[in-house]
């Protein structure tokens, strides 16, 4: 327990003691200092101080552990360390001329002794202070961390049990779940850890100075997870925006914004839904994104769920969709080179909206090479590439080659 303010003196060294209305004016007066710090905090600092002058010894372990405990009340009230110390320098500066060793002596060696005593008691006391108050800081960033993260499981994979109480607890962590909300989820070669400079660089990015941004920045299994406001397209671009021009790029040029060292990255941006449910399938959405486009392996950095709801269908029925490309594709196995160098003529054809000479550019090839390479096609598939018809069923086949590992997957016979 702390113990009081103030306690009446035993005159051990035979002067008169600072009277206990006096010190605790001094102890008003030094809470005035600091700013307005409950003078409460002090426990019996003043009286043990002076008593400490009068008989030279140290602060005992019991008045120490008194500060250490007060220490840690105050970091539990939220108090700043800083205005703690200064609580306790002030209230020594102000009792000093009010000691007996000092204010009724023509001794300077005694005055000088009383210094020495001082400054030693005032030393120890504030070391004993700041470390309750580290302490108690510590154990209450573990607690508020944990409860972090129990928050952020709860919220994207908690079952329905989970769902009670979210809207509430997500006040404490920034999030008003009351509104549309989205999920972004970046994934990179270097893995995302809580506590990273990478992660606190893209918190930064899209948070910036606004203290009161509807958004939280937090890890799963590696991944970076923002999961903020979306209720305008513009909320999201502003999102991807601050996320994209702090992630590297591979566009040439100077960069004139720091960037996260996390290597090649991908994004997967979900739809905007409602309530703490539209959040956890929002996640799922952007997960699922960076599934998708891992399969297809494209070009694109940022993969937002809205653009692949056809991919996400092709996928459902799989059986439907091996039989497709077994049916459509197989004959291109018996091509020299492969079946691989055709699926990506195919693929950059479909790119290019059926324009041969946009499609033999982007393959480095003459536009006689592409148009060999599609009546190839034509003749091994039965089907042509550029007949309007046949060209959706082959488009899908590819589409589906591409989400299914076609031909090297395990669910293709060889």
């Amino acid at each position: 327990m702390v113990e009081p303010l103030v306690q009446a003196g035993d005159g051990a060294s035979g002067a008169p003691d600072v009277a206990e209305p006096r010190l605790t004016a001094i102890a008003a007066a030094a809470a005035n200092d600091s700013g307005g710090v409950g003078a409460d905090l002090l426990a019996n600092f003043l009286p043990a101080l002076m008593a400490a002058t009068q008989t030279g010894d140290q602060l005992r372990r019991r008045e120490l552990a008194c500060y250490r405990e007060a220490g840690q009340r105050a970091a539990a009230s939220g108090v700043a360390l800083r205005a703690l110390v200064r609580l306790y320098l002030s209230a020594a500066r102000r009792l000093w001329p009010e000691l007996p060793a000092v204010r009724g002596t023509t001794d300077p060696a005694a005055v000088v002794r009383a210094g020495e005593v001082m400054l030693r008691a005032v030393d120890d006391a504030v070391g004993a202070l700041s470390e309750g108050y580290q302490l108690a800081r510590r154990e209450l960033v573990a607690a508020q961390a944990a409860s972090r993260r129990e928050f952020v499981d709860d919220l994207l994979l908690g079952g329905a049990q989970a769902l009670a109480g979210l809207v509430e607890r997500a006040g404490l962590f920034g999030l008003t779940l009351a509104g549309p909300h989205a999920v972004v989820v970046v994934r990179a070669d270097q893995p995302f850890a809580e506590s990273s400079s990478a992660a606190a660089l893209l918190e930064r990015s899209i948070l910036g100075s606004k203290a009161d941004a509807d958004a939280l920045v937090t890890t799963k299994d590696g991944d970076l997870v923002v999961i903020f406001a979306a209720p305008d397209r513009l909320a999201i671009d502003e999102v991807l925006n601050g996320l994209t021009s702090s992630l590297p790029s591979t566009a040439p040029g100077v960069r004139l914004r720091r960037t996260a060292n996390v290597g090649s990255w991908r994004m997967g941006v979900g739809r905007p839904q409602q309530g703490p449910g539209g959040v956890r399938l929002s996640f799922e959405e952007a997960r699922e994104a960076l599934e998708l486009g891992a399969k297809l392996a494209g070009a694109e950095l940022v993969l937002e769920a809205a653009d692949l709801l056809m991919h996400r269908v092709l996928v459902r029925d799989q059986t439907a969709m091996r039989d497709l490309v077994d049916t459509v594709l197989t004959p291109l196995l018996a091509a020299r080179g492969g079946a691989e160098p055709l699926l990506r003529t195919l693929e950059a054809y479909f790119e290019a909206g059926g324009n041969a000479s946009l499609a033999a550019r982007s393959l480095h090839l003459s536009v006689r090479a592409l148009t060999y390479r599609l009546a190839k096609i034509a003749e091994l598939t039965g089907r042509d590439p550029t007949n309007s018809t046949q060209r959706f069923e082959l488009q899908t086949a590819v589409t589906g080659a591409r989400l299914l590992g076609w031909p090297s997957s395990p669910s293709f016979p060889a």
